[in-house]
């Protein structure tokens, strides 16, 4: 469970000033709107610092490599327009900085290339799994922002490379591997989704429901977005 931080910011004020005769005023405006600017500079620092801890604190784990999106081919100016609809929706809800969240959705559009999955799918899924949180871990074991069990997986790992299951981009490249591996097994985008949560013999199909009906949402954002 994420866990919010509060914080009530203070107000920069210049207290106890008074105005002063008008000849007298004159000569103190200068010194007064340098000593004003001063003041609101540095209110402005602690403002914005207060303000970043106010956000998804595992938003802090995110490594810088994954939040500028390295090694990103160039995208399309229609793809770029939905992506920052995209950060802009997706960083209120979830509580991630802008930033961070564009990283994440990149990851999400080149692992979704690479694959031949609806990017909108694999964000759905990390939505519905761990609200984007990539520190987030089950009882099961599943870890990080699509909930991959390691265990399960071992092959899709690059261990030589040191990569790690909680390392946002490398969470992504897995968890969207595993996707595709499961929607090529169960046929459908629906099947594929309940083998992806354990729950195939699930009737009702519930988990995909939701899954879908996320991405249903993304879909929205992107047509009023365009």
């Amino acid at each position: 469970m994420t866990t919010k931080l509060l914080f009530a910011p203070r107000r920069a004020g210049l207290l106890g000033w008074h105005p002063r005769p008008r000849n007298d005023l004159f000569r103190k405006v200068p010194l007064f709107v340098a000593f004003a600017a001063i003041l609101l500079s540095a209110s402005t620092v602690r403002l914005d610092a207060s303000a970043a801890r106010t956000l998804n604190p595992a938003r802090a784990l995110l490594p810088q490599t994954v939040m500028a999106g390295p090694g990103l081919a160039p995208v399309s100016a229609a793809a770029a327009v939905r992506i920052e609809a995209l950060v802009t929706m997706l960083a209120r809800k979830y509580r991630v900085s802008q930033e961070a969240t564009r990283g994440l959705v990149e990851a999400a559009y080149r692992e979704g290339g690479r694959n031949g999955i609806d990017p909108l799918l694999i964000i759905a899924v990390i939505g519905v799994e761990s609200r984007f949180n990539p520190i987030a871990q089950s009882d099961g074991g599943a870890m990080g922002l699509m909930q991959v069990i390691p265990r399960y997986h071992e092959d899709k790992f690059d261990a030589a490379n040191g990569e790690s299951v909680l390392d946002p981009r490398t969470n992504i490249h897995v968890g969207a591997r595993v996707l595709k591996e499961y929607i090529r097994r169960g046929g459908t985008e629906l099947a594929g989704l309940q083998l992806y949560n354990g729950s195939f013999d699930d009737e009702s199909n519930a988990y995909a429901h939701k899954v879908l009906l996320e991405k249903q949402r993304l879909q929205s954002v992107i047509r009023r977005g365009t």
